[in-house]
């Protein structure tokens, strides 16, 4: 499983070949004992995070939509995505 970024604690990954389960791109994000999949649109598919980590990340998928695309078609043809800029303070 590619890790994609990691920021504040959350850890945001891309399985290999992973379009059987919810059939559109999508990311697995872990926050401590929080786990959760999001759209590229930052619609909750699976799990759920606290509402500060789920504001922090959905506005990391707005930031790297173009870049998410790219990583998913990687990683559907199993091939290792690039690693995305995480966020950091300003």
């Amino acid at each position: 499983m590619p890790e994609l970024s990691r920021f504040y604690g959350i850890k945001i990954c891309m399985y290999f070949e992973d379009d059987e389960q919810h059939h559109k791109p999508h990311i697995h994000v872990f926050y401590g004992e929080y786990e959760a999949v999001l759209d590229f649109d930052g619609i909750m598919l699976v799990g759920s995070l606290p509402s500060k980590q789920y504001r922090l990340v959905s506005g990391w998928i707005a930031l790297h939509e173009d870049e998410l695309y790219r990583a998913w078609n990687e990683a559907v043809r199993g091939k290792n995505p690039n690693k995305i800029t995480p966020l950091t303070k300003r």
